[in-house]
Formats: structure tokens, sequence, C-alpha cells
């Protein structure tokens, strides 16, 4: 695999383009503003967030992915506004990608059990790499097999890097046990080339949503100070196509408060990819959700257990979560009758 990725490289230095697919995380919904702009505000409260995914480690085409995130619901607007910061590094030539964006989304209320948010994001881009990485036929001993010249012939500026404008669109049907939602993302599939012909960024369309099936919850505390602790099963899905790729993530949750666990699987095995079955991985989850009387902790980690031919000899994936969020509302004013997207956290 690792020959199989440098000569992927070299190819795509010689074509004159670099290309890329979108970061994932495993923890899509704790991840909500990179899922959908219509989660903006989806909790009616003030919401930040950051995660982190250290994809195979093991090997020196790895991927590290790093995203923080703010959302406020404004109530007299109905609407919802966020902000999401993207970094994401591919560790065999540096290729980075740097991702700033604002959103915007707005709650329609279709029937009494039955809501509506589309949502929206209008961000920027910028992409560099890093050439000095690469090692050309001219820097090496024929006799020896050792680099003698530092610098080539062959050798690529360093340090190139391209900034460029991105949208987003979303949507968002949700009632008491139900959601399902949908993303256009790279609707005007900007050029992302850093050097050469130019490199359309493919559109991403993905669908995602699931089933909240609430069993009959358990109690913190005794009396009057006793709390209702939410047990629950819900079964989730999201499917992604960008360009050539699909991937397909289904799996269930399994709410115990304040203990989350989670599996699923990951991949499209009625699809080939180049005539291989595509099976990347089975997802484990914990998380850890601590609720208080006006705001709420979240915490998660997971791993991707690798079932693809590169195996688990390339470390899997770790990924982390952490997302706190907080009422902002007056006290004194009446609550709304809202829906609640009953989605995971995690």
């Amino acid at each position: 695999m690792y020959k199989s990725v440098v000569v992927s490289v070299l190819m795509l230095v010689g074509y004159g383009t670099v290309t890329a697919q979108d970061p994932q995380f495993s923890q899509f919904y704790a991840a909500p503003l990179y899922l959908n702009p219509a989660f903006a505000g989806s909790t009616g409260q003030a919401r930040v967030g950051t995660n982190y995914r250290n994809q195979w480690p093991a090997i020196d085409a790895n991927f590290n992915t790093i995203s923080a995130f703010a959302d406020f619901y404004i109530e007299s607007k109905n609407s919802g506004v966020g902000m999401i910061i993207n970094k994401d590094r591919e560790g065999l030539l540096g290729l980075q990608s740097l991702m700033v964006a604002l959103q915007y989304s707005y709650e329609l209320k279709i029937v009494k059990n039955l809501s509506f948010r589309p949502g929206f994001q209008a961000g920027v881009y910028n992409r560099s790499i890093n050439f000095d990485r690469l090692t050309f036929g001219d820097q090496f001993d024929p006799n020896t097999g050792l680099v003698v010249n530092r610098s080539s012939v062959d050798g690529l500026n360093t340090g190139q890097s391209k900034f460029f404008p991105d949208l987003t669109m979303g949507g968002l049907f949700y009632s008491k046990n139900g959601w399902f939602g949908g993303t256009a993302s790279h609707i005007t599939q900007p050029d992302q080339s850093l050097v050469g012909s130019p490199d359309r960024l493919p559109m991403k369309i993905s669908g995602h949503g699931g089933w909240k099936f609430y069993l009959r919850p358990g109690s913190m505390g005794q009396g009057f100070y006793s709390k209702p602790r939410e047990r629950s099963i819900t079964p989730t899905f999201q499917y992604r196509h960008q360009g050539r790729f699909d991937q397909m993530d289904l799996g269930v949750y399994y709410t115990f408060e304040p203990l989350i666990i989670g599996t699923w699987y990951r991949g499209v095995p009625f699809k080939k990819v180049n005539g291989i079955v595509n099976n990347e991985s089975i997802v484990l989850l914990i998380g850890f959700t601590k609720k208080g009387d006006k705001d709420i902790l979240n915490i998660g980690y997971s791993y991707d257990y690798t079932i693809s031919k590169l195996g688990p000899s390339s470390g899997g994936a770790h990924e982390f979560s952490i997302v706190y969020s907080w009422s902002t509302r007056d006290p004194r004013k009446p609550p709304k009758d809202k829906l609640i997207i009953p989605c995971p956290d995690f």
C-alpha cells in the first residue's frame, strides 16, 4: 500500500495537479456544522466544540484533521448562526487545507410534530503543499543509492498555496423521534489546483438520518431531587458521494446516560473501487455526557478498526470530540414550543 501511495503521488505531480477528497469524521454528529449547515443553532442554545482525527498514524501517508466550531440560536428570529474552522494535513507531501466559514439556518414549523431547517454556508479555503518531501532520480548516486544532491532539476517550488471561495447548502427535516438531512458542498466546484492545469473540487452530496427509540428512563437521585436519565437506542446512517467516490456509515448508538456507546460499519459493499470491494472500517465509540440544569458537556472517543486491504497495521484512526452547550435565553420569557432534533451527540 505504501508503494502505491508513493506512485500515486508521483503521478499526481507528473500530471501537474494535486487532488484530494474532503476529510471525514467518524463522530459525524459531534461535528454537526461540518456535517450540515442546517445544524447551526439547532440545540436552541449556544454551543462550542472541537474535533480531532488522526487517521493511519502508523504509515507515512497519514492524515490529521482538526475542527473547531461555535453556533448560537437567535430565538426572536427563529434562526441559527455559526462559524467553523477546519484544518487538514496529509503526512507524505505536507498537503494542507484550511477552511473558515460562516453559517446561517432558519427554523420552519411545517406541522405540529414536523419541522424543517434550511442552512447555508459561505467560506474560504487555503491549500498549500511542501514539495521538498519528494526525492527525484537525479538526487541519488547510482552506485550507492544515497542522496548526494539536495536540489534537483525536477524540483518544484515549495510553499505553493491557493485561496478560493466555497459555498454549501443543506436542509434538515426532523420530528420528535427521527430526522433526515441532506447537504450539497462545493456547489461552485472551485479550482483547487496548486500547480499546472485547473483541478475542480468535486461537489459532495451527502444524506444522513436516523430514528431514536426511547426506552424506559432511568433516574438519578431520590425523591424531590430525582432526575430522569435517558435510555435509548438510535440507529443512524450517513451516505456521501464525491467525484468517483462513495462512502456509507451505518450503525447504532445506545444511550445509558451518562454513558453512550456506539458501533457502525463504514464502506459500500455493493460498489467496488478498482475491482475491490469497498469495506473500510468498523468504528467503536464511547462517550460521556453530563447534563446540568442549563448546560451540557459531551466528551467522546472513537477508534476505526481498518478492515480494508490496508489492514489494522495502518494504525486505524483515533478520534476525539468535546462539545459544550449552554442556555442563553431570558428565563423570564416563556419557552417557545419547538422541536429538538433527536440525533446523537457523537
